[in-house]
């Protein structure tokens, strides 16, 4: 099984039908790791385990949310990486989708899911309006215990919904997120158009607007992109940063054909690494 399938079947293992019902704390001790809060330097968190019982410790951070999500890390590395010491220096899934660690990844895929299990976290998030908007994501985070950037990364993962999430700053895009089923084709412009709700808001324009139908171009640099429209939603993120939400509303963009030698010429630009 997967990381989020192991967590997914400890969660319907213990019955819960709720998100009230996700006690990280009780899941963990359960599972012989106790769960402690104390500053830490350096780090978020550390896991330190012999034979069958384990120790995270957790820095706070005034973050209900976010301290949620550390001990779902941790425990996930105490379920999947038994054996092994860990000092975790990030505390949300969005801090990691810019790292390369396997271990760290396989651990947010595993708080992901527990904090959010499909079953009950698919629901919610489609009992809104057809286009999900960031208030009713927000009113789900918080019903789950989330952070607002792991429920909307969380929505893209699910796979039910075609969007694209993404963070950018000034300088650029900082991570990106997307349904598996929306095409690997569409490739994100590295720094935010002038033409995108998401520009002004990160440069604090007049008069600016955080949701509406854009031109596709304005977030794709795929050389057919005008031909096609998204809806684009943006709110502030962490400092600086602007969080994006795009729902495909064209269905021509699922259809259109892969151009392998257009995204040859374009690689070099798309991904220089600046996201990592």
């Amino acid at each position: 099984m997967t990381p989020g399938q192991r967590a997914e079947a400890l969660v319907a293992e213990f019955g819960i039908s709720s998100p009230s019902e996700l006690d990280v704390e009780a899941i963990a001790f359960d599972g012989g790791m106790e769960v402690r809060y104390e500053e830490l330097d350096g780090c978020e968190a550390t896991l330190v385990g012999v034979g069958n019982k384990a120790i995270a410790t957790i820095r706070p951070s005034g973050n209900h949310g976010r301290e949620r999500f550390s001990v779902g890390h941790e425990l996930g590395h105490w379920n999947l990486h038994r054996g092994k010491s860990f000092r975790c220096r990030v505390d949300d899934l969005s801090e990691n989708l810019a790292s390369d660690t396997v271990l760290e990844k396989e651990a947010d895929s595993y708080a992901a899911h527990l904090l959010m299990p499909r079953a009950l976290f698919d629901p919610a998030i489609r009992s809104g309006a057809k286009i999900p908007s960031f208030k009713h994501i927000e009113e789900v985070a918080q019903a789950f215990e989330v952070s607002m950037a792991a429920a909307v990364i969380r929505m893209a993962e699910v796979d039910s919904l075609p969007v694209i999430v993404a963070s950018y700053s000034a300088k650029g895009i900082r991570w990106r997120a997307a349904a598996p089923h929306v095409p690997r084709r569409w490739r994100l412009h590295q720094m935010l158009d002038d033409d995108s709700f998401a520009y002004d808001l990160v440069h604090g324009s007049k008069g600016q607007r955080c949701a509406g139908k854009q031109s596709a171009d304005a977030w794709f640099s795929n050389d057919d992109a005008e031909k096609y429209e998204v809806f684009e939603q943006c709110m502030p993120g962490r400092s600086g940063e602007v969080l994006v939400l795009l729902y495909l509303t064209d269905t021509d963009m699922f259809e259109a054909r892969f151009n392998p030698s257009s995204l040859e010429r374009s690689s070099s630009v798309q991904y220089t690494g600046r996201m990592r």
